[in-house]
């Protein structure tokens, strides 16, 4: 199913938190090439190039969707283009900023793929990653438990992730040790605060509950949404300040000191 760019800028600010949360962690002066794995939309990869102006910038995403709303952020920076592409094909090159924001939840076996970047980056260069670490939330725990229920676990058999979808922070901690990088893990749980009806649903449309829509036609996705919006409102209830929708995250900055070698 195609990313819907306008859904998934609906929570803006509350989705763009983390990456100023993770990229603030990045002590690069004057980086040559910064690479935004997953950029979506474009308007956070552009805040890369207004930090870095002296820098080749580039977003890459597999939505054509998400790229054609990224382009206009190239007319205000020229030293910013997106391409498309996989992240699962992608290796570094000679970037020396490498940042991916919610993205490698999506790539499959993505923690295999991270002791090679490590390695073939240069002296000096950052990674920097944020992934969630609600697959264990009601959110999406619901959501799976309906999915295999027998009304529809014939149409949606393996279309959800699980809970290994992302590693913890000392998975990836001991992943950038060990290729020789300094590195730092943490995790963040936000507490945030959502408006009107059945908040939550609006919110996983923009992205957790995308599989599931793309499975089904729209009388199946319709009915599924409608049951599973009802067991939303039991676990997320409406108070009279909105709904409290805990949104923890995971995070990993690493810097790979001079003497380590830029690999192969």
């Amino acid at each position: 199913m195609e990313w819907d760019p306008v859904k998934y800028v609906q929570f803006g600010d509350y989705r763009d938190r983390p990456f100023f949360d993770l990229t603030q962690r990045i002590h690069a002066d004057s980086p040559r090439l910064v690479v935004d794995l997953g950029c979506g939309p474009g308007n956070l990869t552009a805040t890369l190039a207004e930090r870095w102006p002296g820098a080749e910038v580039v977003g890459i995403d597999s939505s054509a969707a998400m790229l054609e709303q990224a382009a206009v952020h190239t007319e205000r920076f020229p030293n910013l283009h997106f391409e498309l592409g996989d992240i699962a094909a992608w290796t570094p090159g000679r970037a020396d900023v490498v940042v991916s924001n919610a993205a490698l939840q999506w790539v499959p076996g993505h923690e295999f793929l991270l002791p090679g970047w490590l390695n073939a980056m240069p002296e000096g260069s950052w990674l920097a990653f944020q992934v969630p670490g609600n697959f264990g939330a009601p959110s999406h725990v619901l959501m799976r438990e309906l999915a295999e229920t027998p009304q529809w676990s014939g149409k949606l058999d393996g279309v959800l992730r699980r809970r290994d979808a992302v590693g913890e922070p000392a998975d990836y901690l001991r992943i950038a040790l060990d290729a020789g990088w300094r590195a730092d893990a943490w995790e963040t749980s936000y507490q945030q605060l959502l408006p009107g009806q059945d908040p939550v649903l609006e919110w996983v449309r923009g992205t957790g509950l995308r599989p599931v829509l793309g499975a089904l036609d729209a009388a199946d996705a319709l009915l599924f949404e409608k049951e599973y919006a009802a067991r939303l409102r039991d676990a997320y209830p409406s108070t009279a300040h909105g709904t409290v929708f805990p949104f923890r995250r995971i995070f990993t900055v690493a810097h790979k000191p001079a003497g380590t070698g830029a690999g192969e």
